[in-house]
């Protein structure tokens, strides 16, 4: 059977023109760059500077890390109440943003599949799924982070067990270099997962009415089947990402920021953008329509017009 990935890619933007141009609907455009918005909302990845440890800083020092914050924190208990309550309150809002955007990717869904605008019906329409879907993205979550904790720890209890246990107190580079490895292959692995979860299994739970768990009992043994293809429609994303994020520093530069001003504005940087978050949106479900009738959301195809009937 024989995969495209330009072809889908190239029905979704002809999808997304006919959806926002074929008229320009400016009202439509806000409400379903809010169901857009509503998708992204826990997803953003907001930087956010730290202290800016010493160009000197020896790798004993850096070892000395963990410990030392904690030091710091016992000798700062002001401080460390604070802190407290900032994290606390950070993982409520993180909650409340996860289950808002667990429902708006059905609602953003349900609005490119049927080429519509609307906000309430989908709102309503998808309350179960949008829970189920919340529930594993949490508990996924977790179980990332525990694995992401456990993962630290064990670096640098081992790592500075190594750096102590050579007797010329050399920097164990392979160590080093073993355990980056094995950490970029965590947030791959996690990465498409993620990947996956978006791009196939919520749009099967949204054509069967399912929960997140049944969604990937149907999506698994397909990725059993076809994984090379599905690996190579991540890679694809990622160059796609790339070349918006080129896009989006070429246009700021030649607008002398203002483009970048519009984009950083919660929900107004959505509108702007929403070509792009329709096309994307659509590609993926375009991809998974090739591997059978079964997996077809879109109620049209735009790769074969209507022919009228022969009188």
């Amino acid at each position: 059977m024989p995969i495209a990935y330009f072809e889908p890619l190239g029905r979704s933007w002809e999808r997304m023109k006919t959806a926002l141009f074929k008229p320009f609907d400016i009202h439509k455009w806000f409400v379903v760059g809010f169901n857009a918005f509503l998708a992204a909302l826990a997803d953003a990845h907001n930087g956010s500077g730290g202290s800016r440890a010493s160009g000197n800083m020896s790798f004993r020092e850096f070892l000395d890390l963990p410990n030392r914050g904690w030091q710091w924190l016992m000798d700062h208990p002001g401080w460390s109440m604070l802190i407290i309550f900032i994290a606390l309150a950070a993982i409520v809002i993180g909650i409340v943003l996860l289950w808002l955007t667990s429902r708006g990717k059905f609602m953003f869904l349900d609005n490119v599949v049927h080429n519509r605008a609307e906000i309430a019906k989908p709102w309503k329409e998808f309350r179960a799924e949008g829970r189920s879907l919340f529930l594993w993205r949490l508990g996924f979550g977790l179980i990332a982070f525990v694995i992401f904790a456990a993962f630290a720890v064990f670096f640098f209890v081992t790592a500075r067990q190594l750096y102590e246990g050579i007797s010329s107190h050399r920097i164990p580079i392979p160590y080093i270099a073993g355990m980056g490895l094995f950490f970029l292959l965590m947030l791959i692995i996690i990465g498409f997962t993620f990947l996956f979860l978006e791009s196939f299994v919520v749009p099967l739970m949204y054509k069967n009415r399912i929960r997140t768990t049944q969604g990937w009992r149907l999506f698994l043994p397909l990725l059993g089947r076809h994984p090379f293809h599905f690996i190579l429609f991540g890679l694809v994303m990622f160059v796609l990402y790339v070349l918006f994020a080129a896009v989006v520093i070429i246009a700021g530069i030649v607008t002398c920021c203002i483009g970048w001003l519009l984009l950083v504005i919660p929900y107004i940087g959505t509108v702007v953008t929403l070509p792009i978050w329709y096309t994307f949106r659509a590609f993926s479900i375009e991809f998974l329509e090739q591997f059978g009738p079964e997996f077809a959301l879109f109620p049209f195809t735009m790769a074969q017009p209507a022919v009228p009937p022969t009188p």
